[in-house]
């Protein structure tokens, strides 16, 4: 294990841990630490009003969005006036595709992954439907999970618009060349829209690196309350149009922003940031916010993958369990099944062994339906930073008994 990374401190600042249960459900959403709680309830217990007024609560209101945006930027290596805020990376997937699908006309195409989670292929299938579009497929190899880079050249061309891909798959944790990628794509004067929701709370991100024209995330997958945003350049954001109310705001990125934002839970967005810079202390201690992420970060990855390592290790010894994906470059997430057990019965036998999992396709529909696993799924465990060797532990033992 990183030597660097204390997991029993981070454990101790979430107080839903303390029911004993072993969460490795974060894949689906993370717990909150007490200081996102306090934070959101000290914004309310402030008194916050709607944005834009004369008066003290709404200029707290303004000053949370501000600062919810700065620390998205942070976090992600975006701008902070290119943040656009909404209740999910489903909601917002659907809000831009069909601002972007106002430029498309009749044989334009879009290229799509079967890796990806629905809301990065759906929203777009369909929009390109409307347009007139043509949908490209890239496929992932079954057998390791990989989602090869090199397809693209031959599915991205002077007609292609779009290209949508995942930075982790949210099943098999495959984490694709998203770089090469979206390179592929501009070079072809494309965009490439990223789906970040899996990748965000388990690796460093630098939008700019990825070369990904839109980012989306989860607040909830990284400690955070139910908040999503795209990170997106400004500029880029300025040449679209969303279907908007005539008097709420023109500029952006507000124009995006359907309705009036939860501005306390973006007080918490706020603070689950500031949570993920103090994971490792004294990584980058003085430097920027954004220097001490990155520390902090690359921390998480180095000890979630070693804790991962375990995972795999004692899954792939026991002859009764079957293992999806085996790509190079992973998040911390294992789909496997038992049989003879559905997914569900897989679940719940370790449910009342005190261990969370998810079973089913956890939206991942293409993929599965390519694996023959529809439509039961498999079971999906995932780790995040406040996972430790115990979780883990109870997990194999409770597959373990599964035998036979």
């Amino acid at each position: 294990m990183a030597t660097t990374f204390d997991v029993a401190r981070v454990r101790g600042s979430y107080p839903a841990l303390a029911d004993g249960h072993a969460y490795l459900d974060g894949a689906a959403g993370t717990q909150v630490p007490g200081s996102v709680i306090d934070a959101i309830a000290a914004a309310y217990r402030a008194g916050i009003g709607n944005i834009g007024g004369a008066f003290a609560a709404s200029e707290r209101s303004d000053a949370i969005v501000a600062e919810a945006r700065r620390a998205v930027a942070d976090l992600t290596g975006g701008a902070a006036s290119g943040v656009v805020f909404g209740p999910s990376m489903t909601a917002l997937t659907y809000r831009m595709s069909a601002a972007l699908a106002r430029g498309w006309a009749p044989g334009d195409e879009i290229v799509v992954s079967r890796l990806d989670h629905d809301a990065n292929i759906r929203p777009w299938i369909q929009a390109a439907a409307r347009a007139g579009a043509v949908v490209r497929w890239a496929e992932a190899d079954l057998a390791t999970g990989e989602l090869p880079a090199a397809q693209y050249a031959e599915l991205v061309g002077d007609r292609t618009r779009l290209v949508a891909v995942t930075a982790a798959s949210n099943v098999l944790g495959t984490r694709p060349d998203v770089a090469a990628i979206a390179a592929v794509a501009h070079a072809a004067g494309a965009l490439c829209y990223v789906d970040g929701v899996h990748a965000t709370p388990h690796i460093p991100v630098d939008v700019s690196a990825l070369g990904a024209d839109f980012y989306a995330t989860s607040a909830y997958k990284w400690a955070g309350p139910h908040v999503a945003a795209v990170v997106a350049g400004p500029a880029l954001l300025e040449t679209l149009w969303p279907d908007k109310l005539a008097p709420s705001s023109d500029e952006v990125p507000a124009r995006f922003e359907r309705g009036t934002l939860p501005f306390a839970d973006l007080a918490g967005v706020a603070a689950a940031v500031e949570h993920l810079t103090s994971l490792t202390p004294g990584a980058a201690s003085g430097g920027s916010r954004r220097e001490r992420l990155l520390a902090s970060m690359t921390a998480v990855e180095e000890y979630e993958m070693a804790l991962f390592s375990r995972l795999l290790d004692g899954l792939g010894a026991m002859s009764h369990v079957t293992l999806y994906g085996k790509a190079a470059r992973r998040a911390p997430t294992a789909f496997f099944t038992v049989p003879g057990l559905t997914p569900r019965e897989v679940a719940s036998r370790l449910a009342a062994r005190g261990v969370n999992v998810w079973n089913g396709d956890n939206y991942a529909y293409e993929l599965c339906g390519a694996l023959g696993l529809e439509p039961d799924g498999a079971v999906r465990a995932g780790l995040v930073h406040y996972n430790d060797a115990s979780d883990v532990d109870r997990l194999l033992a409770g597959v373990g008994e599964l035998a036979g």
